[in-house]
């Protein structure tokens, strides 16, 4: 359960993704006058989100680039072939959204009337359609550049279960169905990641070269589905028995709820700095490369919503769906990239393309689903 301010900050955010103007706020004095109140509440960091995203997408991009022995020093240490520093940026990233999941209701949410089927199709959007798509767009888009076209897939079949916390977050998901759904998905990758990679890989696209064992999905999924939330459920458990329900949501939630979103610039800096040279160097291979990412995002996310709006869908439950399907574990996909083909390859570039893209892309929807949160409960 979130803190009221936490509440009113994240529906300021989805009134102004509404397109909330002075025009509007002109013929509704009394609009006008809340939307100010809560305006003035919002902290300097959650008022321009994006435009600190972009920041430091471009400063992360020019300092590795020119700044001597950033990719090392920030590649001192790695696990599981991911560096260090991003893994920590990520932890520091999740904690507080894991710190807000009820975990001793998620029982009675599995058992509520409805819950098999929306599993069911979280499913099918995440490792049926989310890997065909993608594999189908980079064979459009992609077709002389093979080795692109193999990091690209790689990204499509990696599914998303540290970065959907924050998007689902931001925009008022449902917190405990979205843990319910990041567990599904981890499970699911241990299991079908290999199986699902060797058949677009090399069934479907006749590839060459690709290994991977399920030990390396396995201890990516650990690594990002292990600690943070074994933090969050002892932080819960330990500091609501010590200090009771309520000053747990009202102060503590409250204290550590600016460390997500310093996590995640934090971790788009490092990863951006690392890739810098990759990125710069090849420009246009970049661009290329972010079509089929585009498409894909696009195509999933709104295809998700208009499913979901058509089932009547609750928003909460709505949006968890979307980002979920539409999130991609680019931890996992640049790790089994690094680990197949090497990490100059085109294949691990191709897949740092990936958050490169997705970053902006999903917080634009963001802000795109607040719209549809002014119709109602269920759209």
């Amino acid at each position: 359960m979130e803190n009221s301010s936490a509440e009113r900050k994240q529906q300021l955010a989805l009134d102004i993704a509404d397109g909330n103007d002075p025009s509007d706020a002109a013929k509704n004095p009394d609009g006008r006058t809340k939307l100010q109140g809560l305006f003035k509440q919002l902290s300097l960091l959650d008022r321009y989100l994006y435009v600190w995203i972009f920041i430091v997408m471009a400063v992360s991009i020019i300092f590795g680039y020119y700044v001597k022995g950033v990719k090392k020093a920030f590649q001192v240490a790695e696990i599981t072939s991911v560096s260090l520093p991003i893994a920590i940026g990520l932890w520091v990233m999740m904690y507080p959204v894991l710190c807000k999941v009820q975990y001793e209701i998620l029982g009675g949410v599995l058992r509520q009337a409805g819950s098999l089927k929306t599993i069911s199709l979280s499913v099918v959007l995440n490792w049926i359609v989310g890997p065909a798509l993608m594999t189908g767009l980079a064979w459009a888009t992609l077709p002389d550049l093979p080795d692109f076209r193999t990091g690209v897939i790689l990204v499509g079949i990696a599914r998303c279960i540290a970065m959907v916390l924050i998007w689902n977050d931001l925009a008022k998901g449902d917190a405990d169905y979205c843990a319910i759904l990041v567990a599904i998905n981890s499970i699911l990758q241990i299991i079908l990641f290999t199986p699902v990679a060797l058949f677009y890989l090399k069934v479907v696209s006749r590839g060459k070269g690709f290994h991977v064992s399920s030990w390396t999905v396995a201890k990516s999924v650990l690594l990002f589905l292990g600690i943070p939330p074994a933090a969050g459920v002892l932080t819960r458990l330990i500091l609501m028995n010590a200090f009771g329900r309520k000053w747990y949501e009202s102060k503590f939630l409250r204290f550590i709820g600016p460390w997500a979103l310093i996590g995640l610039l934090y971790t788009i800096f490092v990863m951006f700095s690392i890739q810098a040279h990759q990125i710069v160097d090849n420009i246009g291979h970049v661009v290329r490369v972010a079509v089929p990412l585009l498409l894909y995002f696009g195509i999933l996310f709104f295809g998700s919503l208009g499913i979901c709006r058509w089932l009547k869908v609750p928003y909460p439950l709505m949006v968890t769906q979307c980002f979920t399907a539409a999130s991609n574990n680019f931890e996992l996909a640049i790790a089994v990239a690094v680990g197949s083909f090497g990490i100059d390859s085109t294949q691990a570039l191709a897949a740092t393309i990936g958050p490169l893209i997705e970053v902006p892309v999903l917080l634009l929807f963001v802000y795109i689903v607040g719209f549809f949160q002014r119709k109602g409960p269920s759209v």
